[in-house]
């Protein structure tokens, strides 16, 4: 049965606004985390002119496929097989890749491995973009992301709702600079940072 998962519907138009004119000059993107696979036939579908690699933990292929062969679309890619800390990552180059609901469901230390990465495979002036919540000065942006903080560790310790001021530190270790930060709907961002 194919997978769904409704955020996905509720969420890719606002994505979708930031993203098209970020990856607007891109041609080759890498989605980390492509999960049921719906944003990647979306957002292929919405921007022809990309190839969309998809990749994920192996667990996830076969949900993945069961979006991309009903959608048939030319300028998606299979999924690679990626689980951040463990896997190599792929020898192409990208100059764009795009992560949703992601890094609060690692561990720090898979936060830290997709970081580095992200660093190894991005073309110089390419784009890492992150969707999802994120806390600013160790606070919650909202009493809803506290409680969906309790809810992460509940299910997994590692887990949790990551620092801005964390990720851009990352980043900036791998030669990436912040772009942009981007208010969402339901108290989410979107963090862009550009590889120099």
């Amino acid at each position: 049965m194919k997978p769904y998962a409704e955020s996905c519907d509720q969420n890719r138009d606002p994505i979708l606004s930031v993203i098209k004119p970020l990856f607007a000059e891109c041609k080759r993107i890498l989605e980390i985390g492509s999960g049921t696979g719906q944003h990647a036939v979306y957002f292929t579908e919405k921007m022809p002119h990309l190839i969309w690699h998809t990749s994920d933990r192996a667990e996830n292929h076969a949900g993945i496929k069961m979006w991309l062969d009903e959608a048939n679309l030319l300028n998606t890619r299979l999924p690679l097989a990626l689980d951040v800390s463990k896997d190599a990552w792929p020898k192409n180059q990208y100059d764009g890749i795009f992560s949703a609901n992601c890094v609060h469901i690692m561990a720090k230390s898979e936060v830290q491995a997709m970081f580095a990465g992200c660093a190894s495979v991005l073309l110089s002036g390419g784009l890492l973009v992150l969707y999802g919540p994120f806390n600013y000065g160790g606070q919650y942006s909202s009493e809803s992301n506290a409680q969906f903080d309790l809810w992460l560790k509940e299910r997994n310790s590692l887990s949790g709702i990551r620092d801005f001021e964390w990720l851009d530190s990352l980043a900036n270790q791998g030669g990436m600079r912040l772009q942009g930060d981007y208010e969402m709907p339901v108290n989410n961002r979107i963090l862009c940072w550009e590889k120099v």
